[in-house]
């Protein structure tokens, strides 16, 4: 890579998350003022707190209705997660009710799939043609045949519907499309895993390691608001990324290393503590077990080998290594979030874990700490009936540490394709655009046409939709009730979203659509109450707070409980050896390797390089592409290509090329971004645009997918999850 003035991009760095940080400011509610939650006048001014559904991270928040109008959405000041202030797309959540591609009404389909041509019917209408296509299948294949996928808290009462069908096959692309390899890695060495909000203390750390995440482009809300007081703190940053992200821009060092060579990396970070006597001996020695297997492993990793993997210097890498020993256990290595990247990514995330015990700090204060929860009851449903058959999603359960409770979507999909172990005959999908969110396009689409129901229950007519017999359509999350919300975090707290707005047209929200389909298919036992509110108000009453407090503040919060080794709380380790697992006697008896390896990545064929891609600040997944605030900010992505690439194809900042992969797939056209801060064996976009949905007609072929281009990946033998930065593009020039 060619040098770069490093002030500069502290000068860009510093500018974006400026920009950020105005985005997500707003004008706290006054101290002491009233929010009139449920009074629906249609004139003058009120407030509802609620909390967002832009993102997994459901922060507390205030919407404001003037003249019957929604007019802003505001942090809640009581929440711990939002500390009162939102990220651009919380604030940008108005635009999720007006946005003009909304779905108004229940259609079923007329024409073939994908052909996006529909009939507007009633509700009853709909849940008939769903009911009897499912009990129909329920009598010929068992309630097994049928699959529900899920994204977000919107989707419990639908759940609930299914699990009372009978089916196991429970599904949320979250777990092998995202963060599972993480939390089987973590749950390996110390017996617990990250969890979401990640357990992360950024906020008092003196020194973090961030290993291709990208905080301030992912936008995390408390993690970036914690990043900021950490930089401010002058805690320092350690940045290991093949680009330059906005978080570079406040590191103390950063590596550009070479794709696929990240296990490289760690496992010599471990061979410098070890060697140099700098990991926490007494820590080791006091919780761990196996570490002499594993400092005998290590050893082999020098940082003079690893400069010839990972394109890092050595001399860089010795001192980064350095940094982090400096201020344990006051340091970690973050975990990362969407993590499936090669395939071998239990291992990977594994190989972070085993850094970090090395600084002795898990559940010490500056590194991780641990979980606190408002314990709410559940409510009393019946039992569940019990399956007949296995699950088909990892049948003989081939990948061991497959997630069950989200299982292996990518599973599902083949079991659907194949009809082994037994056919999967209807998908029912709630709020997730499998289309994207699954890797190999074509897949999806062969296992859709073994389906006899596909239903897609969404607020947007997104690309899973297009190709549904059933497409119902739900009220956005400010006109709805959900469920309770009750993250695991350093404070124990209890929120409640509850509606704004009234819905535009004849939309409905989740709790209905899953109570009057439950009735149609004969499981209206399943849903005893009445309504949604005698729900919530009985797991409050239960909980011995009061439904009234929690709906005129939106949060509660519990009594403050010991989340550090520091305060008291135990080292316990929920591991069979009831230790921290340097060698893991689990990993061995299945034959995997007990201690993580490095593997030599694939590399890219001559005039290819890997395709990398991540988030927006203004949007989540492809969900909010047509929602007209956030479009305003960011309408099209960009495809980063290092500037002496771009010269050799005669291509400047700004010009609009395609991108072909390595089985002949072809983007859409996608704005270049020509710049040296990555390197020259890799291009970056975001995920989540290049919509090919003709329904999402303002966001229609903006921009490029990158779903499009991943025809490959590769499955995690531990777990099962899709690696899938094992796709190689070229440049084809857009006349």
């Amino acid at each position: 890579m060619k040098s770069f003035s490093r002030r500069k991009f502290l000068q860009i760095s510093s500018a974006t998350f400026a920009s950020a940080a105005a985005l997500g400011t707003i004008n706290h509610v006054t101290k002491g003022s009233k929010l009139f939650a449920g009074d629906k006048t249609k004139t003058g001014t009120y407030q509802v707190p609620t909390y967002c559904n832009l993102c997994f991270w459901k922060c507390g928040a205030i919407a404001t209705v003037k003249d019957g109008k929604l007019w802003k959405i505001e942090g809640n000041p009581l929440d711990p997660l939002s500390n009162g202030r939102l990220c651009p797309r919380g604030t940008g959540g108005v635009g999720a009710y007006s946005d003009p591609t909304r779905l108004k009404s229940p259609l079923i389909r007329t024409g073939a799939r994908g052909n996006e041509s529909w009939k507007v019917v009633t509700w009853d209408e709909a849940f008939n043609y769903i009911a009897d296509k499912l009990n129909t299948i329920k009598a010929k294949h068992g309630p097994e045949a049928v699959a529900y996928f899920s994204h977000g808290i919107g989707g419990n009462f639908i759940k609930h519907t299914f699990k009372a069908f009978g089916t196991p096959h429970i599904f949320a692309p979250s777990f092998a499309q995202c963060r599972g390899p993480r939390e089987v890695g973590f749950e390996l060495t110390f017996g617990d895993v990250i969890g979401s909000p990640e357990r992360t203390d950024i906020k008092n750390t003196k020194c973090m390691a961030l290993i291709g995440s990208h905080l301030g482009e992912n936008m995390h809300n408390s993690q970036v608001q914690e990043l900021s007081q950490a930089v401010e703190n002058g805690a320092s940053i350690i940045v290991v990324d093949p680009r330059f992200s906005i978080v570079a821009g406040k590191a103390k060092y950063y590596l550009p290393i070479k794709p696929g060579t990240d296990m490289a990396l760690l496992l010599t970070w471990s061979n410098i503590l070890i060697k140099e006597g700098l990991y926490d001996k007494e820590y080791s020695e006091k919780y761990g077990i196996g570490f002499e297997q594993f400092a005998a492993e290590v050893s082999q990793y020098t940082p003079e080998w690893a400069y010839t993997e990972t394109g890092v210097e050595a001399k860089l890498i010795i001192e980064s290594a350095r940094e982090l020993a400096r201020y344990k256990p006051a340091s970690f290595i973050h975990p990362g979030r969407h993590v499936t990247w090669y395939g071998n990514d239990a291992q990977r995330s594994r190989a972070i874990a085993l850094l970090n015990a090395l600084l002795g700090n898990w559940n010490h204060k500056g590194a991780f700490w641990q979980p606190t929860k408002m314990p709410i009851p559940p409510y009393p449903y019946p039992a569940y009936p019990e399956a007949v058959m296995p699950r088909a999603d990892n049948p003989g359960k081939k990948y061991p540490w497959a997630g069950e409770e989200e299982g292996l979507t990518n599973g599902i999909r083949e079991a659907t394709i194949t009809g082994n172990p037994y056919p999967i005959k209807s998908w029912v999908v709630y709020a997730t655009n499998l289309m994207n969110a699954l890797p190999n396009q074509q897949e999806t689409l062969k296992a859709i046409q073994n389906l006899d129901l596909l239903v897609t229950i969404d607020v947007i007519p997104s690309e899973i939709a297009g190709y549904s017999d059933v497409v119902l359509p739900e009220s956005t999350y400010l006109e709805r009730y959900d469920d309770l919300h009750s993250s695991p975090f350093t404070t124990p707290f209890l929120g409640i979203r509850q509606p704004v707005i009234d819905s535009p047209d004849d939309q409905k929200p989740n709790w209905w659509i899953a109570k009057q389909l439950a009735g149609k298919l004969g499981l209206g036992h399943y849903f005893p109450w009445n309504d949604i509110e005698d729900y919530l108000k009985f797991r409050v009453d239960k909980a011995g707070l009061s439904y009234t407090e929690l709906k005129e503040k939106g949060i509660i919060l519990g009594a403050k409980k010991p989340v550090y080794i520091e305060e008291g709380v135990e080292e316990k380790f929920n591991t069979p050896s009831g230790k921290v697992e340097f060698y893991s006697t689990q990993l061995a008896e299945k034959g995997f390797d007990p201690i993580p390896k490095y593997e030599k990545p694939e590399e890219p064929p001559v005039g290819f390089m890997r395709l990398l891609f991540g988030r927006s600040p203004v949007h989540t997944f492809s969900m909010t592409q047509s929602n007209p605030i956030l479009q305003d900010m960011i309408e099209e992505n960009e495809v980063w290509i290092n500037i002496d690439i771009a010269k050799q194809y005669g291509i400047k900042n700004g010009d609009y090329i395609k991108l072909k992969n390595q089985d002949g797939m072809v983007s859409n056209k996608v704005k270049v971004k020509a710049t040296e801060r990555i390197r020259t064996d890799c291009v970056f976009m975001t995920h989540g645009f290049g919509h090919q949905s003709k329904a999402l007609f303002n966001t229609y072929q903006k921009g490029a997918s990158d779903s499009h281009l991943v025809t490959k990946y590769k499955t995690d033998p531990i777990m099962g999850g899709t690696g899938m930065n094992i796709n190689f593009v070229t440049i084809v020039r857009e006349a």
